[in-house]
């Protein structure tokens, strides 16, 4: 609000208000979260805003007779800024971008994502070997472009488009915390568009028979697990590979909300064959490689690996060869296979674990478990009858009544 701002104007103030004098222009009165309040003279130079911090729980009066000492500096074109802001300033503009990472993982990634091991991945592959050294106030746009042209003639240009974003969320984050920087990163910059990024994709039936069959020769024989749960439980690739012992009881797997993309748990009801691809109860994590149980990783070796046994398999058989395909595209056929037996749409959904829109999520508070199993029942037995596919030279017969 615009008033002057006196002691019994800024003693009214709630957390999250502010005032912006009427009589001083810049002089400003922020009431923090803690409720104290925080006094600030701002001016524009250069063509930049510029927040002189004046100080904290201090009396207005005294506050207003800083900010006229600045606006006076101001006026006559001289810097207002005390030697701590210059020293602070000064601090800031010689921070390199890995000092920003750090700060940003620390303050918004770690414990907090559930993609933050691929952030830092993406973050140690990709820009810290490129820009890390630099100072963060001198990194231009083209820097940027040049590192991503790099990324993606080096691998492809969706991991550029990763990389810029993990990138531009850094440097946003930082803005809000320098008033002088400016992220170079405009928008254009992505090399791929939402239409190329959307994906159709789900396994024809016998591609399906080529992933079941290949799961039992790739290795480690827990990825093949893995790959057969996905199918047999519409759950994303987080869900079943992050799944612990712990989260699951004899009829269900229980998975935190914070390994849901919804951020809402989710329940997977546990089908007999779903069970035998999580194997013997032990602890630690349900797909682990080790006796330790930890949680699985080399997920891209174990694919290529897959892919290769797929492609030897197919040529064997005389069958044409498989087009690319990605772990998530076995959710997108699970979903539509439930849809070939006619399993209800509101079913299905929930068991994909997405939100129901509207009222009805927040009146609906069914848990839908039993459905749910029965929808992944129906979709087992579907799996079972395209991997183990009838001859042709058998005819049903159906009993007489």
């Amino acid at each position: 609000m615009r008033k002057t701002i006196t002691k019994r104007a800024v003693d009214a103030l709630t957390p999250g208000q502010f005032i912006v004098d009427d009589k001083l222009p810049g002089f400003v009165c922020r009431c923090l979260p803690s409720g104290r309040l925080a006094f600030a003279y701002r001016f524009t130079r250069s063509g930049r805003r510029r927040w002189l911090a004046i100080g904290v729980g201090i009396a207005p009066e005294a506050a207003r007779k800083a900010a006229s000492l600045h606006a006076g500096a101001v006026a006559k074109e001289e810097d207002p800024l005390t030697e701590r802001e210059r020293r602070r300033q000064r601090v800031l503009a010689a921070r390199t971008l890995d000092q920003v990472l750090d700060a940003f993982l620390t303050e918004r990634v770690t414990g907090r994502l559930r993609t933050e091991n691929e952030i830092v991945s993406l973050l140690s592959r990709h820009i810290r070997p490129a820009l890390g050294w630099r100072p963060v106030n001198e990194i231009r746009r083209l820097d940027i472009v040049e590192m991503l042209d790099n990324v993606a003639s080096r691998t492809s240009a969706r991991a550029a488009d990763k990389a810029l974003g993990v990138l531009r969320s850094a440097l946003n984050w930082h803005a809000t915390r320098d008033d002088d920087f400016r992220s170079p990163i405009v928008p254009g910059m992505a090399r791929t568009t939402l239409k190329e990024l959307t994906r159709d994709r789900i396994l024809a039936d016998d591609e399906i028979r080529s992933v079941w069959a290949g799961c039992d020769q790739v290795t480690p024989p827990a990825y093949g697990r893995i790959v057969r749960a996905l199918l047999l439980s519409a759950a994303r690739l987080n869900e079943v590979a992050g799944m612990s012992w712990r989260e699951l009881d004899a009829e269900k797997a229980i998975v935190p909300a914070e390994r849901v993309k919804t951020k809402t748990e989710h329940v997977i009801p546990l089908t007999p064959d779903l069970a035998v691809q999580l194997g013997e109860r032990s602890s630690g994590f349900v797909f682990s490689t080790d006796s330790r149980g930890t949680c699985f990783s080399g997920f891209s070796k174990a694919k290529k690996r897959l892919d290769a046994i797929i492609a030897e398999q197919r040529e064997k058989e005389g069958l044409p060869p498989m087009p690319p395909w990605r772990l998530h595209d076995l959710r997108r056929t699970a979903r539509s296979l439930m849809s070939r037996v006619g399993v209800p749409t509101d079913i299905a959904e929930r068991v994909l674990g997405h939100t129901m829109p509207g009222v009805r999520h927040v009146y609906d508070r069914h848990s839908y478990v039993a459905e749910k199993l029965a929808a992944l029942t129906q979709l087992a037995a579907t799996v079972t009858s395209i991997i183990n596919p009838r001859p042709d030279n058998v005819v049903q017969i159906h009993a007489r009544h």
